[in-house]
């Protein structure tokens, strides 16, 4: 983490940036530093390794900051400007001289209160809101190309390889924090409920995988990840792990229902899949609804418990993290008890 260490301290100078930044920002998630100057935004990402993610070299963290700008741009086309080079001669400077000691994302700065999650938390989300939601993310899954293999996800997939690989996944990385963020009593019951559901709904999973409804979709979308601007920008779709976004085009609007419900807001969950019904046609949604929302839940209680172990956050930040793992897996159990 040396060098990324300095490009941190660097990017905290005026002089660093190509034009005069103003006030500058910085968010952490588990995964990147998110540098906020008055007009663009830069993403840096975290020099890490967590299996399922691999930024541990340069090389790669440019591969995937280009993955990223490409795949983003579908939804967000004037969010994502480019990727860029943070260099080094006598003195760090994005698109500067001298050797490349990084790369970052660079985008366009849209005003963090525009956020849909503080709109939530401001009353200030309507109906007509979720519905432009509903239909926005419904016309993606449409446009979506079908492939019939699985492209280069190094496995030969029949079904959504959440249905198999990616909870197995699940379960062994969150073992460490068994008694920590999730209870060994939750663990058990989630474990069990998921290997029941997979296998009473086998033929079900197959077949929405032979009737093109397992595509690259966005993979996380959540009320964090859509500014509601001068038009709704979903934007922070997966690029560093192409098996986490293919997926049943149900994992991706599950994960919004379930973030609305995590948030309190479950008369906005329910028209959310409403509407999305009406504008997807998709008939077997209420039959996996509940699953891809457990899974979804579970994943951010992982994700979130990640941050316990990074030495960038401090105590403080630690323990808000556990807390909000904890709620995460609570609601994910919810979810296991519900299915049949």
């Amino acid at each position: 983490m040396h060098n990324q260490n300095e490009i941190i301290n660097a990017l905290w100078r005026p002089s660093t940036y190509e034009y005069n930044p103003g006030k500058i920002e910085l968010i952490q998630t588990h995964i990147s530093f998110i540098f906020l100057t008055e007009k663009f935004v830069y993403k840096v990402k975290k020099a890490v390794d967590f299996g399922f993610l691999d930024f541990g070299s340069l090389e790669k963290r440019r591969e995937f900051c280009e993955k990223e700008l490409e795949i983003n741009r579908k939804l967000c086309d004037d969010m994502y400007l480019e990727v860029v080079p943070i260099n080094k001669s006598k003195i760090i400077k994005i698109k500067g001289k001298g050797k490349t000691l990084e790369y970052a994302v660079k985008m366009k700065r849209i005003p963090q209160y525009k956020l849909m999650n503080k709109l939530l938390e401001e009353n200030k989300i309507n109906k007509k809101i979720i519905d432009k939601i509903a239909r926005i993310i419904a016309d993606f899954h449409s446009k979506i190309e079908y492939r019939s293999d699985s492209g280069n996800l190094g496995y030969d997939a029949k079904i959504d390889p959440i249905v198999e690989i990616n909870w197995k996944e699940n379960f062994e990385q969150t073992k460490p924090f068994i008694g920590k963020t999730i209870s060994f009593k939750e663990f058990c019951l989630i474990q069990k409920k998921i290997e029941d559901f997979i296998r009473n709904k086998m033929r079900l999973f197959k077949k929405r995988m032979a009737n093109g409804k397992v595509k690259y979709c966005h993979g996380d979308i959540h009320s964090g990840n859509i500014f509601i601007a001068d038009k709704i920008y979903i934007f922070d779709a997966i690029e560093f792990n192409d098996r986490i976004r293919y997926t049943d085009v149900l994992a991706d609007i599950g994960f919004l229902a379930m973030d609305l419900e995590f948030r309190n807001n479950p008369i906005f969950a329910s028209f959310l899949i409403e509407r999305y019904s009406k504008y997807s046609e998709d008939k077997d949604l209420k039959k996996l609804l509940s699953f891809y929302k457990c899974y979804r839940a579970y994943v951010r209680g992982k994700v979130v418990s990640f941050r316990l172990n990074d030495i960038n956050i401090d105590d403080k930040e630690k323990q808000k993290a556990k807390k909000e793992a904890q709620e995460y897996f609570k609601l994910s159990s919810k979810y296991a008890k519900s299915l049949k």
